[in-house]
């Protein structure tokens, strides 16, 4: 017989339960169970309901109603002269009880994740009479909680940025699962957390789910993107715990890690002496590595004979450097141009 994970997890509830109680005396299991009964002073001239709350495992899949728990009044002598009443949530919808003896029975499969717990009132009454023989009271049955929920990212799938070159350990975003079981209960939703894809460049803290970078010295500009996937546990990670998934992706931001450079070692242009100031002359271009505000750049004429008959702006949109006549030139001046980006790593 093959047993998917939810028949699994539950197969094995009920054996735990069962061998728990086996190993009790009768007497230890009369007491172990939670049983609402009614219960007489001495003078048997006031009576008081004493109850506890009744337990019920949730997704019980049996063909027979799951036994819940049993009501009882000492006065009952068992001539079948009291029956038991139940009203509240679920009653006869769900929860039945055996008027005669107090038996209360659960006729549908629960889901403790739907409701946790149901508000019940119970009575007992004379046949005869009709009349109370005890004041009502109220209880509680509880549903018992089953490992049948996989933990979800339900903020994922994620994305995040961190700087190119930082160092090991460095923190890149938390990823958080949830798990719908009872967090009160066993490690039904106890989670960890292990990364299944983006080794060895990231890591991930089993407990928290913080994502943190794992080699150092990753270059934007060798590989500028990372895919991450990451698994959370239930059960604590143990066998037989549900997982789910969820994907991370790493961008690595630019640092002004490169310094621009000319194609080029040296240019020559020839300039008529009738070229009117302000004429442009030249545009030249160094490249950058890098991206975004530090790709921009900063030109200067920093040597040559022509230092104060020419000079070099920048073209903001093309980033060229643009080289115009200052004041009128003489034969065979030269310069030498240099570039440098406007903020420097």
């Amino acid at each position: 017989m093959k047993l998917g994970k939810v028949e699994f997890c539950h197969f094995l509830q009920l054996i735990a339960l069962f061998l728990c109680f086996s190993g009790m005396s009768q007497a230890e299991l009369s007491r172990s169970r939670s049983k609402p009964y009614f219960q007489s002073g001495r003078s048997r001239t006031k009576r008081s309901w004493v109850w506890n709350q009744f337990f019920v495992l949730e997704e019980y899949m049996g063909s027979d109603p799951l036994y819940v728990g049993k009501l009882h009044s000492d006065v009952d002598k068992g001539d079948g002269s009291i029956k038991y009443i139940l009203s509240g949530e679920g009653a006869s919808s769900i929860f039945i009880i055996d008027e005669n003896t107090g038996d209360i029975h659960a006729t549908k499969r629960l889901d403790r994740e739907e409701q946790a717990y149901y508000t019940l009132r119970a009575q007992a009454l004379d046949r005869l009479t009709n009349k109370p023989v005890e004041p009502e009271s109220e209880f509680v049955i509880k549903i018992q909680d089953i490992n049948d929920n996989e933990p979800k990212f339900l903020d994922g799938p994620y994305t995040a940025g961190v700087p190119e070159m930082s160092p090991v350990g460095t923190s890149v975003v938390q990823v958080t699962a949830t798990d719908a079981d009872d967090p009160t209960y066993g490690n039904s939703a106890r989670v960890v957390y292990s990364i299944l894809q983006g080794q060895p460049y990231f890591s991930v803290e089993p407990k928290t789910g913080v994502i943190k970078t794992a080699l150092p010295n990753m270059d934007r500009e060798a590989k500028d993107q990372y895919l991450l996937v990451i698994q959370a546990k239930d059960m604590v990670g143990q066998n037989g715990g549900l997982s789910g998934t969820t994907s991370v992706t790493v961008t690595l931001t630019d640092v002004n890690d490169n310094p621009p450079r000319f194609p080029r070692r040296s240019y020559q242009y020839n300039v008529p002496e009738s070229l009117p100031v302000a004429s442009v002359v030249a545009r030249i271009k160094a490249a950058d590595a890098d991206i975004g505000a530090n790709a921009e750049m900063e030109y200067k004429i920093v040597d040559g004979d022509g230092l104060g008959i020419f000079k070099i702006s920048v073209d903001k949109d093309t980033q060229e450097g643009i080289i115009t006549i200052q004041k009128c030139p003489s034969p065979n001046h030269s310069i030498r141009p240099s570039a440098s980006p406007d903020k420097l790593f």
